[in-house]
């Protein structure tokens, strides 16, 4: 009898032990000693039935955590996933509330007795208990199995990659196919090692089966003997398994190194070959470019000196459209640089009519430089003083100011920059050729085309301008009068000043009038400054009568208190021509670290009143845009976010609009453009109220700033005083009357028939007081 009961003690030692290895845990009879567990510990402390085997990902369970001596042990549910065992009251807490966790990698796995486990780690220790000896087994079972696998984890992530030297392409090759070969001998291993396990395991599981129904001690020798055998067998089996198991694992880790080298010098080398690349295209450009202006050196003379101080600029200028659109779209990159060959060739052969495929051409410049030589032209002036280097405390004047209005905000001139907002306002015609030839236009797609890249022109000059313009006066103006050599006059006036507004209007004898109303609201938001401009923007063509609106997107500068300034624009665009319905729609893609896309990108679309789609417009705000004519459309695959696209086929890309390079020494000279340097200049006969007389302005811009400090604010109060001045005599003796604000002096309000709004136009006269120098009308403001 004695004999039995020891039989049956060992038999529950080899069923524990047993029911820890993951293989077999899930077919292991349950002993008696498990039956007999009571209630609770099988409702609170056993695995649930599914629950992962112990050496998976996860593991799941109920156990028993010490909490204090008045509680005692508690009931816990335990997660055990990515070397983390984590703990919660329930398993509805899994979704919001983890009440503990801790880290296996630098943990203490230890077992006190049959059923205890204490981990320990960083000054952390958990007290946890099991049910049964078989439960405790399978939980310190998986708790090694994650723990090795964290601190494997652990060491692959700070171990070196190696200096080894990159080994040739075919070595490569010869290496990754033996890898290949020895590590699928290894997976065969590791499958005839489990099935042996399987069978010996199943065989084991048999006789132990046996074992229990035994009641002669003499049969149980003879049992017990096959027992032994069998179990013999089973244990030289899984060290098999467990030796290919390290093999393989071993193996894996050292070529997985290997590949990681492998693809980082592949890397390398791609980047080394679209250098070359990059550098042969470069040099291609030049010399085809050399080769195209030797002969036209030679046998065309004036085309050469046709803007003799731009023409070095132009030529840097064509290499860097040329080195963008390598690096936009290398594969026409050859096919672009062609065209252009062509278009030249034959516009100097005097060839370059009114044809389609040649309405992206400079003609305007060159009808311009044809009459600056049967017209002497004022010389105007190509540099400022440089900017005075004065230090500030920003965050001293920022701190009060945020969450302001920032047209309400006091600001120094060293935010500035020695131009006014209206100055800012008339920059926008900085590329009015595009207008030129737009107006010369006979489709009116084309002339839409030409539209849009003069809508995106106008933020070239912003890349570099984070500094603030200056505020105009209630009533200041700024004229433009550039009719002798480009041919338009432009006017703007400051109409309000809460909220700060301004009308703007413009007549070229070339074909085309635009105006405009632009209030401007910003907010300082601490870390950036968001700028937007309210209000839409009319252009109308004389011969064709198609008129255009659109308006302007938002504008933000960033890093107002830490870093870099620099300026960003965002936001869409629609330009509708209202006499036919077409459309065109841009779109001003944000800047984003994550994106892959070029920074500052540009797209649009022009379509016909029908929304069928007939040119595509791609390119940078701050350098160049394109268009490609759409030759076929199709529907293609769901995008990111369910919707289906549409696939455009196009013809090459044809060059609408580059930036101008800017002027030497410009980032001494506030990044200025060659025509910002000329706003300020000052000029005879201009109005009283002209932007070139503030004197606060000109004080900065000859780099007087205390002084220019000192006449802002006088001007800021004198415009105080005279508001309050206005009210007092607006206000009739019973004080009933009230004042309706300022009247401008050159625009009144008038409601647009086709938008329906009602703005500030220009109502005429400003030009005829100009001729006759009366400006007795005008108010002193300065």
């Amino acid at each position: 009898m004695g004999r039995a009961i020891a039989l049956c003690g060992r038999s529950g030692r080899i069923v524990s032990f047993l029911s820890a290895v993951p293989c077999l845990s899930g077919c292991t009879p349950q002993p008696a000693a498990e039956r007999r567990m009571s209630d609770q510990g099988k409702n609170s402390a056993s695995t649930p039935a599914g629950a992962p085997a112990p050496g998976s990902d996860t593991y799941k369970g109920w156990l028993f955590k010490w909490t204090n001596y008045l509680k005692g042990y508690q009931r816990r549910w335990f997660v055990l996933s990515n070397g983390l065992l984590s703990y919660y009251r329930t398993q509805a807490e899994m979704a919001h509330t983890c009440r503990g966790t801790i880290n296996l990698a630098t943990a203490h796995i230890d077992t006190e007795d049959a059923c205890n486990i204490v981990l320990s780690s960083g000054g952390r220790t958990y007290h946890l208990k099991a049910s049964t000896e078989v439960e405790r087994q399978r939980w310190v079972t998986a708790l090694e199995l994650a723990k090795a696998k964290a601190i494997r984890m652990m060491n692959d992530q700070s171990d070196d990659s190696g200096d080894e030297e990159p080994t040739t392409q075919s070595d490569r090759s010869e290496g990754v196919q033996g890898t290949l070969k020895t590590l699928i001998s290894k997976l065969d291993d590791l499958s005839t090692c489990n099935d042996l396990i399987a069978k010996h395991g199943a065989a084991l599981q048999r006789s132990l089966s046996e074992l229990e129904a035994l009641r002669v001690p003499v049969e149980g020798g003879e049992k017990i003997k096959g027992v032994n055998e069998r179990a013999t067998l089973f244990r030289i089996t899984s060290n098999a398994m467990i030796n290919a198991c390290r093999d393989f694992l071993d193996l894996a880790e050292t070529h997985s190194r290997r590949w990681q080298r492998a693809l980082q010098y592949e890397r390398e080398q791609r980047i080394h070959l679209e250098e070359t690349i990059e550098q042969l295209a470069k040099q291609h450009n030049s010399l085809e470019r050399a080769w195209r202006e030797a002969p036209t050196l030679s046998v065309n003379t004036p085309r050469g000196s046709e803007r003799p101080q731009k023409g070095e600029a132009s030529d840097e200028d064509e290499d860097t459209e040329y080195f963008d659109a390598m690096e936009d779209s290398p594969a026409f990159i050859t096919v672009t640089a062609t065209e252009n060959t062509q278009h030249r060739s034959s516009n100097l052969c005097g060839a370059s009519g009114g044809h389609t495929n040649d309405w992206n051409q400079d003609n305007v410049s060159v009808c311009k430089d044809s009459g600056k030589e049967l017209q002497p032209i004022r010389r105007r002036r190509s540099r400022i003083p440089d900017k005075p280097n004065y230090s500030l405390n920003l965050w001293s004047i920022m701190k009060n100011c945020i969450g302001k209005e920032l047209s309400k905000i006091p600001m120094p001139v060293n935010f500035n920059e020695p131009l006014s907002m209206l100055q800012r306002l008339t920059e926008d015609l900085e590329y009015h050729e595009l207008l030129d030839k737009a107006a010369r236009c006979e489709s009116s797609l084309e002339q839409l085309s030409l539209v849009a890249a003069f809508s995106v022109s106008s933020y070239s000059t912003t890349v570099h301008r984070t500094a603030k313009p200056f505020n105009p006066l209630l009533g200041e103006t700024y004229e433009l009068d550039r009719l002798d050599d480009l041919g338009y006059r432009s006017l703007c006036e400051q109409v309000s000043h809460h909220p700060p507004a301004a009308a703007h209007h413009v007549i070229s004898q070339r074909g085309w009038t635009l105006w405009q109303q632009i209030t401007i609201s910003s907010k300082f938001r601490g870390k950036y400054l968001s700028i937007m401009p309210l209000g839409a923007i009319h252009l109308q063509f004389h011969s064709s009568e198609n008129h255009y609106v659109w308006r302007k997107v938002i504008s933000t500068v960033h890093n107002i208190i830490v870093g870099k300034l620099w300026i960003d624009q965002s936001g869409d665009i629609e330009i509708v021509n209202h006499r036919t319905k077409e459309t065109c729609q841009l779109k001003f893609s944000p800047y984003s670290y994550f994106s892959r896309d070029v920074p500052r990108k540009v797209t649009g679309v022009v379509s016909d009143s029908g929304g069928q789609a007939h040119y595509i417009l791609s390119g940078t705000w701050d350098d160049k845009i394109e268009s490609s004519k759409i030759v076929q459309s199709s529907k293609g695959g769901s995008g990111s976010e369910g919707k289906q696209k549409t696939v455009y086929q196009t013809l090459s890309p044809k060059l609408l609009w580059k930036k101008y390079p800017l002027p030497d020494n410009a980032e001494n000279m506030y990044f200025f453009s060659s025509l910002a340097l000329t706003l300020n200049e000052p000029e005879d006969g201009v109005g009283l109220t002209d932007s070139r007389l503030r004197p606060d302005q000109r004080l900065m811009e000859a780099g007087r700033w205390d002084e220019a400090n000192s006449e802002k604010q006088r001007l800021e109060e004198k415009q105080r005083a005279v508001r309050r001045r206005r009210e007092a005599e607006t206000v009739g003796v019973g004080g009933h009357c009230e004042y309706e604000g300022f009247q401008p002096q050159w625009f009144h309000k008038r409601r647009n028939a086709i938008t329906g709004e009602t703005n500030f136009v220009y109502k005429g006269g400003y030009w005829e007081a100009k001729d006759s120098q009366d400006w007795s009308t005008c108010s002193e403001i300065f």
